[in-house]
């Protein structure tokens, strides 16, 4: 790597003393073909002789004298220009030997006689006589005024080569150095992430440990004939910690790091794109066993030939390249990439294929121990009070990822100086969710108040419904204190983590959503405007039932719309793939659906106006209630007592190690498990078998 580097500083650095000297050619050229001439016409080199004598003949009009290193340098005027036959002060290309000149340079020595006589015939004839004083630096001043010039033209000639190299985006310093990678190895000395920083991920960590044994010791794999994976690809929501992910592996292995974006291939100049990927798997082969990370890879790894208004050239050439480089005729040996993206379903099938990402690894939004984890490794430099409880944050928080953790910690943080504190308690924790959710709170806001009472009923309209209708959601906080663009809001979250939906918690989330507008007409009989978010939830949930989870008896179980958004294969404009007539029949239904919900949260308001009452009371009295404080004020009608008991967070992040030995463990607990089926089976192999059909408790079932 160095004495390449060193090749090309020394070949860009003969290149530019060539074009100098070129330069300074062209420039003698010119001052002997042009400066020559010039002078010669005009000047005239003549001895002390001459001199004396014309100056006596009344030739001469003005002179002056210098003296310089023991003589005297003369310079004067002629009268009337003469004809000088014997001029050889300068090259004269086609010169006749005769000029016209009107001045003169002549040498005299130092002496008083010299000096007495040329005084003499000056008054004599009338002729201005001058002194210079001696020039003390004549060389030096020579020097500066015919090569500075020169030094300062190269000088600008080889900032603007350097300009040109830089201009075009390589690494390199110099113009054909487009094509270069802009990757640069990381030393692992300064990656000080491992495991134990990433938290939430740990199975993830676990697919991962094969990857980083590897880049330490390959030999163990390839004796067994096995292949390590080539490509791992991270996917998933943003902020879930993928690039995190990749530099704990490489700080784990030790190994050179090549860390790029997907954005960095893609250049102005056709070709470039594919001329990096080249140059940086040469470059991570050199320092093999090595890991490139590619970070949004969907830039240049979407779809080919899908594109809108025609295929894109640049990115195509540069995927075909990286598909080459991954799995072609050369491969990859000793280079694992690792690739990250939250948009995997716009990738190109040839790069998630077998033997260029062999592993895909879907890196999912936490559960309540995994956002503990993250909670506790992000909280290691923040002094936190005795009465923060981090399960309890992690319970408050469902579908929050890493980021928006880490996140919440830096306002509760910022909070707490803020208030010149020392250390970060429950309530600025409290504050900060609610900063992270809905933004900062606008207590100076003016509101009048009709229109608070009106927020205040239509909340508690939503902590009614949530309060009875509490199987799949429990009301978590309630508030009117405006917020953004909400005047007031309520925090409903799950029981527990949900990777499914069933028909009847959808339901009851219409419901729920639907209650601030059920209150409002049952207590001031009118509607108002702030309902609109509700009706606007609530209506994506209505419509995912009908034309995605096939939850609607009219229309069966069909899908009708995807989840995701519209991509290269799927023009936008776009019609939908069904008739009106269905469509119109999807309307109906999803205007039913909120129509029930509507229905339903109207008479439970009208069966609990007591309850509604004292928590939109509280309401005003106190602007926000917590669950403690709901629940007592639903079941009793007054606020609760202080209780400050609080639980102990005890999860965290695994290291290296301890994420192995889990992996060996779950391994060595899979084939236990195999050998009992296989010694049970051997057991009942005498037993009478039935050749009727299999039962329906015998086909495999999907988790």
């Amino acid at each position: 790597m160095n004495n390449n580097n060193n090749n090309k500083r020394n070949g860009f650095s003969r290149n530019v003393l060539f074009y100098a000297v070129i330069l300074l050619a062209i420039m003698g050229i010119a001052y002997f073909f042009f400066g020559g001439n010039n002078s010669s016409s005009q000047s005239a080199n003549i001895q002390q002789s001459q001199f004396v004598s014309q100056l006596k003949n009344k030739k001469i009009k003005s002179f002056q004298m210098q003296p310089s290193g023991g003589v005297y340098k003369i310079t004067g005027q002629y009268k009337k220009a003469q004809t000088n036959k014997n001029s050889t002060s300068g090259f004269t290309f086609g010169s006749t030997g005769s000029t016209k000149v009107t001045s003169f340079q002549a040498t005299v020595l130092q002496s008083d006689v010299t000096i007495a006589q040329l005084q003499k015939y000056a008054q004599q004839n009338n002729v201005k006589m001058g002194t210079k004083a001696e020039e003390s630096s004549g060389f030096w001043v020579n020097l500066l005024i015919y090569i500075v010039p020169v030094v300062i033209m190269i000088f600008f000639f080889y900032m603007m080569m350097g300009q040109a190299g830089q201009g075009g985006g390589g690494g390199g310093r110099g113009v054909m150095n487009f094509g270069k990678s802009k990757a640069k190895p990381s030393d692992s000395k300064q990656n000080k992430i491992r495991f134990s920083d990433v938290a939430g991920e740990e199975e993830e960590k676990q697919e991962l440990v094969e990857v980083v044994e590897f880049l330490k010791d390959p030999k163990k794999f390839l004796s067994l004939g096995a292949r390590i994976p080539s490509g791992v690809l991270l996917e998933g929501p943003p902020g879930t910690g993928k690039t995190l992910l990749a530099k704990a592996v490489a700080g784990e292995a030790g190994v050179p790091f090549y860390s790029i974006s997907g954005s960095d291939f893609v250049e102005m100049f056709v070709g470039v794109g594919a001329s990096r990927v080249r140059d940086l798997f040469e470059n991570a082969k050199k320092t093999a066993p090595s890991i490139i990370f590619i970070d949004e890879i969907d830039a240049v790894g979407r779809q080919r030939g899908a594109g809108m208004g025609g295929g894109h050239d640049e990115r195509e050439q540069t995927l075909n390249q990286l598909l080459v480089e991954m799995d072609g005729f050369s491969g990859d040996e000793g280079v694992i990439v690792m690739a990250a993206t939250n948009r995997s379903d716009v990738l190109d099938p040839a790069l998630l294929r077998p033997g260029r990402f062999d592993r895909k690894i879907l890196v999912g939004r936490p559960d309540v121990k995994g956002r503990e984890a993250i909670l506790k490794v992000h909280s290691k430099n923040k002094p936190l009070a005795n009465d923060v409880d981090l399960k309890e944050i992690a319970k408050q928080t469902p579908g929050f990822v890493g980021a928006d953790l880490e996140n919440l910690l830096n306002e509760a943080a910022l909070l707490a100086a803020r208030r010149n504190k020392k250390q970060v308690d429950a309530a600025d924790l409290d504050e900060a969710e609610d900063r992270v959710i809905a933004g900062p709170a606008k207590r100076d806001r003016v509101v009048s108040k009709q229109e608070r009472e009106t927020v205040a009923y239509h909340e508690a309209g939503h902590t009614i419904v949530g309060l009875v209708l509490n199987d799949a959601r429990v009301v978590h906080k309630v508030t009117i204190v405006p917020r953004g663009r909400a005047g007031g809001y309520a925090i409903m979250l799950p029981r527990e983590d949900q990777m499914l939906m069933s028909k009847k918690d959808a339901k009851e989330q219409i419901a729920g959503l639907m209650g601030g507008r059920a209150a409002e007409e049952i207590i001031f009989n009118s509607q108002s405007s702030g309902a609109s978010n509700d009706f606007e939830q609530a209506t994506q949930i209505a419509r995912a039932m009908v034309t995605q989870y096939g939850m609607s008896d009219k229309l069966g179980e069909v899908q009708l719309e995807g989840g995701g958004q519209a991509f290269m294969g799927q023009q936008y404009g776009q019609s939908p793939a069904y008739s009106e007539k269905t469509a119109a029949l999807i309307d109906a239904e999803v205007r039913r659906l909120t129509t029930e919900g509507h229905e339903e949260a109207h008479s439970i308001i009208e069966s609990h106006r007591n309850e509604h009452k004292f928590i939109a009371e509280a309401l005003l009295k106190y602007e926000t209630l917590d669950e403690k404080q709901i629940l007592s004020l639903f079941n009793t009608g007054e606020m609760p007592k202080d209780d400050k008991s609080t639980e102990v967070a005890t999860d965290r992040a695994a290291t290296f190690e301890e994420s192995k030995r889990e992996l060996e463990r779950k391994e060595a607990q899979r084939h236990s498990d195999v050998a009992e089926n296989l010694q049970h089976d051997a057991e009942h192999s005498d037993a009478p078998t039935s050749d009727g059909p299999a039962s329906e408790d015998s086909q495999p079932k999907d988790e």
